[in-house]
């Protein structure tokens, strides 16, 4: 397990963040994503899907529960399990099928499901901070390890070369 904590002071940041995560995803990922109401799990996943060529309108999928956007290379599914309240909802919508070998994940309010769900390649934990926001990445595979790697390499690189 590697962590790392960011201090994100706005929207931008967030999306950001999104952004240089994806740019390295290059294969089925599985993201979890905590935080209160309003802390920025959707604006992360905009920044997330933006940098995957996705131009349309990106909301929470709290009504819809999963949002699929079938970009190349991957497909994306964004959930949302918020209002669920029952295993056999999560049954109901097939959430395994959604799991795949090819597929992107992020999963919002995975808290409620964490044993019914696949365990994450990275979890984000955001939380208000300050002005702005605060992340904990911490990685739970190996392939989650490379993630976090890139992206501490890639804010070192970008925060010298201002």
């Amino acid at each position: 397990m590697k962590k790392q904590v960011l201090f994100l002071p706005d929207e931008v940041a967030t999306i950001n963040l999104g952004s240089i995560l994806a740019s390295f995803c290059n294969s089925a990922s599985i993201i979890y994503l905590f935080g209160e109401l309003g802390s920025g799990k959707t604006t992360f996943s905009r920044g997330f899907l933006r940098a995957l060529g996705y131009c349309g309108n990106v909301k929470s999928p709290t009504y819809t529960l999963v949002e699929s956007y079938f970009l190349v290379p991957r497909i994306v599914y964004h959930f949302d399990l918020y209002r669920l309240t029952r295993e056999e909802e999560l049954e109901f919508i097939g959430i395994h099928d959604y799991f795949d070998q090819q597929a992107i994940c992020l999963v919002e309010w995975p808290e409620k499901w964490i044993n019914f769900l696949p365990k994450a390649d990275i979890k984000l934990y955001l939380a208000y901070y300050q002005q702005g926001r605060q992340v904990q990445l911490v990685a739970y595979s190996k392939y989650g390890v490379e993630l976090l790697q890139h992206i501490i390499t890639e804010l070192h690189y970008l925060v010298n070369n201002i």
